[in-house]
């Protein structure tokens, strides 16, 4: 394995500062409800309209939006639903004998109160919204309370509030950063309390919900981008360069990565990759994020490009190499994966179904992306009667006299009395 680039620097560190500001927001917000949250948009977005936005706000930015734009979000809406409600059918309840008089099951229970961050950012996402939204309606919340910066002249972007709207959301709130999680998390006089909170956002709403993890669950915690290339000699250059530049754009931190098994693949790719940039806006963070994040790898075998790939735990990982399908079940740790040189990560991020709120920072170790899933509860019960009470109660009484816990096996031994009086 050689390196042909190597990235500056590859973990991005929370700062103690952003740790400490983002303390004291939530205990503000905590204290304070909603002066606090108002202070703090006014602080640091300059906003002092109203939390909430109104029915008619939400009527007049649906108002202003072309047929064009509209059709665009719906499609994303019903595309991501669709497939949202499938992967809730996968999860099934269970009924269960294990034993004579033992019966154990799970219930499949959806989360009620449901918090949703949707960044705004430089540009307005179209999918931002129903990426965090529609799993929660298809999974069946009875509220979703959506906040998003008020970032478009003095509001949020009508696409965004379309998107939320038809998404489910129950309620809008026009707040963000770290005063928009504490708000959620905690409750104020204006904006709801959720048991859940979802969604992607800066180092300050990352920190914020890491704060808050606890008080409320929460999705995951996001970086900045992230997408590794698997390129051997029949791979296409330019859209290997295509496919790395659209990424590195999200984020001057994102990672764009390619693991190539042909060295003169990896060096063309390298070429486009200037090229390419040329056309790009100066301002665009594409420019800082391929030259001090990104990353080129020449393997020399498959198998050892297969353990770099699953080393890297990448978010999102595409396969530009001959027979894509043939690999499909050779990787382990990733956020999503795209299976050919033609799957772009774009369609992703956009309309194609799957959830792009996915694991960065290696965290595709140990879990998944935002999915149907992630909304409900598996809640388990049982029912305990006749021989399989005598069974396990006296399995519980020996164990518990070994571990000393005297309550635990009188909860148990007056069981075995009440069956030895009945017989």
């Amino acid at each position: 394995m050689k390196y042909i680039k190597r990235a500056e620097s590859i973990k991005i560190e929370q700062s103690a500062e952003t740790e400490q500001t983002v303390k004291e927001i939530i205990e503000s917000v905590r204290e304070k409800g909603d002066k606090a949250v108002h202070d703090y948009e006014l602080k640091f977005a300059n906003s002092n309209r109203a939390i909430a936005l109104s029915a008619d706000e939400i009527h007049e930015a649906e108002n202003t939006l072309s047929p064009e734009t509209k059709t665009l979000i719906e499609r994303v809406v019903d595309r991501v639903t669709t497939f949202a409600k499938a992967q809730l059918n996968s999860i099934k309840p269970l009924e269960m004998e294990l034993g004579d008089g033992v019966s154990l099951g799970h219930r499949i229970v959806p989360i009620e109160k449901v918090g949703a961050y949707v960044p705004g950012g430089r540009f307005p996402l179209l999918s931002s919204g129903p990426m965090v939204v529609a799993p929660a309606k298809a999974a069946g919340a009875s509220r979703i309370v959506a906040c998003s910066p008020a970032s478009y002249k003095g509001t949020i972007h009508p696409a965004i509030v379309y998107g939320l709207v038809k998404s489910g959301a129950t309620d809008i709130f026009a707040i963000g950063g770290a005063q928009a999680i504490a708000a959620m998390a905690y409750g104020t006089e204006t904006v709801p309390k959720v048991d859940i909170i979802a969604g992607p956002g800066n180092r300050f709403v990352a920190e914020a919900k890491r704060q808050v993890f606890g008080q409320v669950g929460i999705d995951l915690i996001a970086g900045p981008s992230e997408i590794l290339l698997l390129a051997d000699e029949t791979a296409d250059p330019k859209l290997l360069a295509a496919d790395l530049l659209a990424q590195a754009e999200h984020d001057p931190s994102a990672r764009a990565i390619l693991v190539s098994l042909s060295y003169k693949m990896a060096e063309k790719t390298i070429r486009h990759i200037e090229k390419m940039k040329e056309g790009f806006q100066a301002s665009s963070p594409a420019h800082q994020s391929w030259s001090a994040m990104g990353e080129v790898v020449v393997c020399d075998s498959l198998e050892e490009a297969i353990r770099v790939c699953d080393e890297y735990a990448i978010e999102h990982l595409q396969l530009h190499v001959k027979n894509p399908e043939s690999l499909k079940t050779r990787f382990t740790h990733y956020g999503s994966l795209f299976i050919g040189e033609d799957s772009s990560v774009v369609f992703s991020d956009k309309v194609s179904g799957t959830n792009h709120t996915l694991p960065t920072q290696g965290a595709a170790r140990y879990t998944g992306g935002l999915w149907a899933g992630s909304y409900v509860k598996v809640v388990t019960h049982q029912t305990i009667s006749g021989n399989g009470t005598r069974f396990l109660a006296e399995h519980a009484s020996l164990q518990s006299a070994i571990e000393g816990l005297e309550g635990h096996q009188l909860s148990a031994d007056v069981r075995l009395e009440k069956l030895k009086e009945t017989t």
